[in-house]
This record gives C-alpha cells, sequence and structure tokens, in this order.
C-alpha cells in the first residue's frame, strides 16, 4: 500500500528539509519504500545521510506547504531520538528510517529503508472527505508538466465541493494554496 504522509531529511546545513512523500508500506511497517525523484531535494540528502523520518499525519495543510515548499512558520520539530534527523511535532506517527539499498538505475530512484524508530505523538483525526480532496490536490501538484493541464483543472474542479462541503478552515486554506500554486505554474 502507498501511505501518503511527509518525510524530513537534513540538508548539509543540519537545516530540515520537509517533503511530502507516498510511501509503499506493509501493514507491519518494518520496512519503507520511497521513490523519489533523482533531481529532489529529498533524493539528494537520502543519499547523502542515509537517514530520514516519515510522518503519518492528517495535517493537509502542512502536507500542501510542504508540495508548494513554503511554510509561514517553520512546523514545530524535535529530534529524532535515534537517528540525525528531526520529528515534526504535528504528526500523528513518525517512523525513524535508516535506508539500505539506494537504486538509481531509474529517474525514480527506489530507497528501500528500515524503521530503526518509532513514535506515537497523537491520535489520527479520522476519515473526512475533504482531507482526501486536498492530499489528492497535492498529488495533482507534484504532476504539473508530467499529466495534460486540462486534466489536472478537471480533477480540481471535481475536488472542489469536496472540501467545500465537508472541510473546515485548515482544508480550504490547503485547498486554495495548492489551487494557486497550479494556477502560477500551468
Amino acid at each position: 500500500m502507498i501511505l501518503e504522509g511527509l518525510l524530513t531529511t537534513l540538508d548539509a546545513d543540519g537545516s530540515t528539509h520537509v517533503a511530502a512523500m507516498g510511501a509503499e508500506v506493509a501493514e507491519e511497517f518494518a520496512r519503507l519504500v520511497l521513490r523519489p525523484y533523482q533531481t529532489s531535494h529529498t533524493f539528494h540528502n537520502l543519499q547523502r545521510t542515509r537517514e530520514g523520518v516519515f510522518h503519518v499525519t492528517d495535517n493537509v495543510e502542512m502536507i500542501a506547504q510542504a508540495v508548494v515548499g513554503h511554510f509561514p512558520l517553520p512546523p514545530r520539530q524535535h529530534p529524532a531520538p535515534v537517528i540525525r534527523g528531526t520529528v515534526l511535532e504535528d504528526a500523528c506517527r513518525w517512523y525513524a528510517l535508516a535506508a539500505d539499498t539506494i537504486d538509481d538505475s531509474t529517474p525514480r530512484a527506489t530507497i528501500v529503508c528500515r524503521v530503526v524508530g518509532a513514535g506515537r505523538q497523537r491520535d489520527f483525526c479520522g476519515l473526512n472527505r475533504a482531507k482526501h480532496a486536498v492530499v489528492e490536490a497535492a498529488i495533482l501538484a507534484t504532476r504539473l508538466g508530467r499529466l495534460p493541464p486540462a486534466r489536472i483543472q478537471e480533477d480540481l474542479q471535481r475536488l472542489r465541493p469536496l472540501v467545500d462541503k465537508t472541510g473546515g478552515a485548515a482544508e480550504r486554506r490547503a485547498f486554495a494554496l495548492l489551487e494557486q500554486y497550479i494556477q502560477g505554474r500551468a
């Protein structure tokens, strides 16, 4: 299964890089497979440090901010206890990762990671159609240049009513941020 979340890695200067990431996970969460593009900041950090922290969160506004690369305020974080990395405080769960293998033979690298630590910080809010719509819009934003612009616009129009009908203020802000980002690059 692919689980959408956030991945933190450390930049060369020790600062935290936050990226939206889908990770392939098995039910026991012992290993995660990441597939970042080799051109990404995340790939370069993982290749250099071989460590990161994957976060399961229901904070879709933070996911949207990671996709567009803009956090009005840096996310609250603290050092990971078992690796050189950081844990986002507004995540439900986190998994500290150590990369066992990095296959960079294709444009999207395959990085197999072992879970070396984990923690639970708060309960998951629950299922909500607006949150899922924001995640889908975030994925569309990462597909600019790979999908036809008309398809992206069509999908956004299909997702907007879900946010309008079932979302709260955070979901509406996140969706608007993604729409603005997509419009500015379409």
